[in-house]
């Protein structure tokens, strides 16, 4: 703290003048730096102030509009129209086309079964056979058929419905062939394969039948 002397308290009663400083407290190198100082001195009634910029408001200028959105083409109803449609007709043919395939399956593996039914030409007409050794007509089939794992009935009248009937036209290698009597094997082009008698033997031959019906079993 520096020291005030009390001969300088009183001395700024009017408030215009500050009380001196008792120098001889100071250390040597604050009494330096006080001597060389500068003295600052401004008058009493000076008057302080600045210039003010002025401030002058500018009102922003309106945003652009904004563009008009583009028309938009309709193509999306119509490219569904065109599905719905192509949706329709095929839902349309789908049903007429599984109805076809239930009414008239696939030709089971006929052209296996005519495959094996051609091993046993040869093999002699044994009424009531069942196996190599001799066949008769729906021993045959029954035969030939087993091997593909397919059973059927004992005998030609119990085969004419074991399967699906259809048209001469439409029939496939392997399907049966039944007449009242006889029972054989569509071998296609008009032939068949079957076991006709006594006395002979099993042969590929063309189908002699006036109205034989062909029989598919799926």
């Amino acid at each position: 703290m520096v020291a005030v002397p009390a001969s300088a308290e009183g001395s700024s009663a009017g408030g215009a003048s500050l009380a001196a400083v008792d120098s001889t407290v100071l250390t040597a190198s604050a009494r330096a730096l006080l001597e060389t100082s500068p003295v600052v001195a401004a008058a009493p009634d000076a008057v302080w102030g600045f210039d003010a910029p002025t401030l002058t408001a500018v009102t922003p200028p309106p945003p652009p509009p904004e563009p008009e959105p583009e028309p938009v083409v309709e193509t999306r109803a119509a490219s569904t129209s065109r599905s719905t449609a192509r949706a329709a007709v095929v839902e349309e043919e789908a049903p007429a086309e599984e109805a076809a395939a239930t009414q008239v399956p696939a030709s089971a593996v006929g052209n296996a079964i005519v495959e094996i039914a051609a091993r046993y030409i040869g093999v002699p007409y044994v009424s009531g056979g069942t196996t190599p050794d001799g066949f008769d007509c729906s021993g045959y089939t029954s035969y030939v058929f087993a091997q593909v794992g397919i059973t059927l009935p004992r005998t030609s009248a119990e085969q004419r419905y074991a399967g699906t009937v259809v048209s001469r036209a439409d029939a496939q290698p392997g399907d049966l062939i039944w007449s009242p009597g006889h029972i054989s094997i569509y071998a296609g082009d008009g032939m068949q394969l079957d076991a006709p008698r006594p006395g002979k033997t099993i042969q590929l031959r063309s189908i002699w039948q006036s109205s034989p019906v062909f029989i598919r079993v799926g």
